[in-house]
């Protein structure tokens, strides 16, 4: 059996991350698909509080698209779908209750 000291001495914080759940999992799918490393928390929160329909529109949107920031577009689109679905109540909602 290993000390505390020992396993503390030997984590990598790099390396030793580990993915639990299905949303932060899809959360840095979006950051890889984005070519947008540097906000993979923020694409987490956005895979655990909005509908998975919605992101996925806002993805193929900006992975079709030639822009260099295609994390921004993604953010723009994904406004622009959450407020069309917000106008029109028969449509997914938003917000994803888990």
């Amino acid at each position: 059996m290993k000390s505390i000291g020992k396993i503390l001495k030997d984590f990598d914080p790099l390396k030793d991350k580990y993915i639990s759940r299905e949303f932060q999992s899809y959360g840095i799918y979006l950051s890889e698909q984005l070519e947008d490393y540097k906000h993979k928390g923020l694409y987490i929160k956005l895979a655990k509080t909005i509908h998975r329909s919605i992101l996925d529109k806002a993805l193929s949107f900006a992975k079709d698209s030639n822009a260099k920031n295609k994390g921004a577009l993604f953010m723009w689109k994904l406004k622009e779908l959450k407020s069309s679905s917000r106008m029109h109540p028969n449509k997914i909602t938003a917000n994803k209750s888990e």
